[in-house]
């Protein structure tokens, strides 16, 4: 049995996305905002600690429409599409008073698109509305299940000619009583109007917001009251694949019941390592603890001594159900206690006496005595339980310190591994925890889920990529586990760590892509895609692909946006453009994926940029041919020449003729995608140089002579070697344009590009190298793309741009 799939509606970012869950890692990656942490949340939320949830996990788009729910209960009706208790009327407007909202229903469409819905009041056809609980968080956890395993899922079997595959089960967290919630919400508004009513007949003017202010207000305090996590039967016969990432969950009978139990309740045991792991020196706890002893954190926030003790508490202690092996400890342990007891009631023998002549304890009264209870936990129950061998060259031995002694990275490391075999061992029932008396619910849970948050924290890059290659064997490091298939584990990881991704299987990576807000969703929003199903099987693209991002590193998958660079020299020289000019200032603050992908190669991560949705900016070569022969030759004009680079044939601009790509207008160089984000194409154009008294145009074809026309007068005054002393002895020799052109495109063909970009850098003049228009208007193009994603998902309110 595995979670082959899940789905998640109204969690915050996640309005509606399918996660496809590997069958051992799953590894969640994409930039900031992204919906990454919000997805992690909602699995603790739901599968783990209900009584965490919060208002603000609700879909911030959904707000208006709940609040509508509430105005249309003090108007005396059950849902805001109706107009009277006894009709439905999808057409009726809201009326808003000074005080509180009077009869009738809001339009849906001014709802959704949270106008004034008295702005809409003329709409006559409004779209579908949900019901109550369709804007409510919900969790469908669909279940593979394997033949004979059937015993497990009874409670899931939706009909009887089920046998195995697909069960689904949703977890909505909605109200107990819906109608309590309506009765108290009501209440409460009605003793607001009454006191407000009230205070104006005093001649008293009230400012202030009385808390309810709105039904959404009014769960922020009372979500726990009226609110559980309730589970309902899915049918797998109804489930549909997303469309462009969003998904469509199945909408529930209106007289679906809840089931009575949680059904996932013993089939998955959930076990969590939140990015929050209270490394680090001691301190005091937030809840006010002055004992100085540490605080248990059940998510692995905690320092490795209390997991230390937790673990002797599950598994080793031996006074629970002693066995032969404990025999020893528990008879040290009783001397130790008798001795020290002696020791006690000599040294307080004299004090107990003066006590006694005071008159107290009384005749009647119980004499006072001593005696210890000493626990071998105990022994562990101090911030220095874990210590550290520090080698020592002297005769002594190896010195010790405690664990905040270490580093952060080590720590943490220690700490999550340990974390990991704690799990195993307690859905194992290692040790003591196995010795309970069996009995008929208590079978080992088939299915294991451990989430782990941001692992990355403090590690070095190199122990990033081990620990991820070693987590999913440790959670099976058990004789029981190896080899089996009827208990599963299953590892979901979240990172921005592009050493994580890189060291993961491309399939398991799930992208976490950032939606823009929008007219029709006015709060950003966020989609999921599963990477393995981005070129399907086979396909011999997304073999280069996965090898070239294997090959290179994987902060594509972390960036706000892209540059996908074809040569060597420009992988060197851009970067630096970018660093040491101020035009180019605002890029250095964004988290920007440089990526050289030579001999043209830009075209084959097409498909994986659009899957992105990743803004990109693609810095080629024109690399003309001729059109009848195919063989590579100089640009001229009006020669039926085409351009030999497959990016500017099939991807953008999509055009192959070389005079209109010279001339093509620089909005014809971009590809606009309806996920709003876009993608550009920067390559050499004619310009015009002058040597010698003479100006004529000059068309480049490559990063090399396109620096070369952009900087004659620099190359002219060159002290340096290779390529750069080549274009300085034929700007001397060249007799006229066309000889000086025809001598720097011979030494460009037998020059090493790169030692020409590394000689560059070594300069002490490069300050004074011009940057070739078409790099300097592709990156101006880049930045302005790039600030209006910032103010989408990040806006900064009346900051200088």
């Amino acid at each position: 049995m595995l979670i082959s799939q899940i789905e998640l509606g109204n969690f915050r970012k996640l309005e509606a996305v399918r996660i496809d869950l590997s069958q051992e890692k799953t590894v969640f990656v994409g930039a900031n905002h992204s919906g990454k942490t919000s997805a992690m949340t909602a699995l603790r939320r739901f599968l783990v600690e209900p009584r965490e949830f919060v208002i603000t996990d609700f879909t911030l788009s959904n707000w208006n429409k709940l609040n509508a729910f509430g105005d249309a209960w003090q108007a005396g009706l059950d849902s805001p599409y109706q107009t009277d208790p006894s009709a439905q009327n999808l057409t009726a407007e809201i009326v808003v008073t000074d005080a509180l909202p009077v009869a009738v229903a809001p339009v849906w469409s001014a709802i959704e698109t949270g106008a004034d819905p008295l702005a809409t009041s003329d709409a006559h056809v409004p779209k579908p509305t949900p019901r109550f609980s369709e804007l409510l968080p919900h969790l469908d956890v669909w279940l593979d299940v394997d033949d004979g395993e059937m015993h497990y899922v009874r409670p899931l079997i939706p009909t009887l000619d089920w046998e195995d595959g697909l069960l689904g089960v949703r977890l909505i967290f909605e109200p107990v009583d819906i109608q309590a919630i309506q009765s108290e919400y009501c209440r409460l508004r009605a003793k607001n109007a009454e006191t407000i009513k009230l205070a104006s007949e005093k001649g008293e003017k009230v400012e202030v917001e009385l808390w309810p202010s709105s039904l959404v207000d009014f769960l922020e305090r009372r979500l726990q009251r009226f609110f559980k996590v309730k589970a309902y039967l899915l049918d797998p016969t109804k489930l549909t694949d997303p469309a462009d990432g969003i998904a469509s969950p199945q909408i529930l009978d209106e007289g679906a019941e809840p089931l009575g139990e949680n059904p996932l309740d013993g089939l998955i045991r959930v076990n969590e390592i939140n990015a929050q792991r209270g490394l680090g020196q001691q301190v005091a706890s937030r809840i006010g603890r002055e004992d100085g002893s540490d605080s248990v954190e059940s998510r692995g926030g905690r320092k490795l001594s209390a997991q230390l003790r937790s673990y002797y508490d599950k598994h080793l202690d031996p006074t629970d159900v002693p066995e032969v092996d404990d025999l020893k400890a528990l008879q040290a342990l009783s001397n130790a206690r008798n001795a020290f007891d002696e020791r006690l009631t000599s040294c307080f023998s004299g004090a107990l006496k003066e006590l006694e002549h005071l008159g107290y304890p009384g005749i009647t009264d119980p004499k006072l005595t001593i005696a210890t209870n000493i626990r071998l936990q105990d022994g562990l129950n101090h911030s220095s339980a874990v210590q550290y061998h520090v080698p020592s060259a002297t005769t002594n031995g190896p010195q010790r310190l405690p664990e905040d002694s270490n580093g952060l990275g080590y720590q943490n490391l220690v700490s999550m591994v340990f974390a990991l075999m704690s799990f195993r061992d307690g859905w194992m029932k290692v040790g003591k925890a196995g010795l309970a008396p069996p009995s008929a619910t208590s079978f080992t849970a088939p299915l294991h889920l451990v989430l782990i948050e941001e692992p990355e924290a403090h590690l070095h890059a190199q122990v990033q990529q081990v620990f991820m290659k070693h987590a999913y064997d440790v959670l099976r490091n058990h004789r029981a586990l190896k080899d089996c298939s009827r208990l599963k584990s299953q590892l979901i990881v979240s990172t921005h760590s592009s050493h994580i991704a890189h060291s993961s299987d491309f399939g398991s990576l799930r992208y976490f892509r950032r939606v823009a807000a929008s007219r029709k969703k006015e709060v950003p929003t966020a989609r999921v895609v599963n990477l393995k199903s981005v070129f399907g099987e086979g396909d011999q693209t997304g073999r280069f692909v996965t090898r070239y991002l294997k090959a290179t590193h994987c902060d594509l998958f972390f960036a706000d946006g892209a540059v996908l660079i074809e040569g060597s020299a420009e992988r060197i020289l851009v970067p630096h453009f970018v660093e040491s000019r101020t035009e180019f200032e605002y890029l250095k603050r964004c988290y920007i994926s440089w990526l050289e992908i030579g001999g043209s190669h830009a075209h084959r991560l097409k498909q994986l940029v659009e899957v992105l949705g990743l803004t990109t900016l693609v810095i080629t070569d024109l690399d003309a041919k001729d059109a009848s022969t195919g063989h590579a030759v100089s640009p001229r004009r009006n020669a039926s020449q085409e351009a030999r680079n497959e990016t500017l044939r099939a991807w953008v601009p999509a055009e192959k003729s070389l005079d209109k790509l010279i001339d093509l207008d620089e909005d014809l160089k971009i590809k606009l995608y309806p996920n709003d984000f876009a993608v550009r194409s920067a390559y050499q154009t004619p310009v015009q140089i002058s040597f010698k008294d003479e100006k004529a145009e000059a068309i480049s074809y490559t990063f090399e002579d396109a620096i070369f026309f952009k900087n004659t007068k620099f190359f002219s005054d060159y002290s340096g070697t290779g390529l750069g002393a080549i274009y300085k002895k034929s700007l001397e020799q060249a007799v006229d344009i066309p000889d000086l052109i025809k001598r720097v495109r011979e030494a460009i063909g037998s020059a090493e590009k790169a030692a020409f970009a590394l000689d560059l850098l070594y300069s002490d003049d490069l300050d004074k190298l011009e940057v070739p228009n078409y790099i300097s208007s592709g990156l101006k193009w880049f930045i302005s793309q790039l600030r209006v994603s910032e103010e989408i998902h990040a806006p900064k309110g009346g900051e200088a741009r």
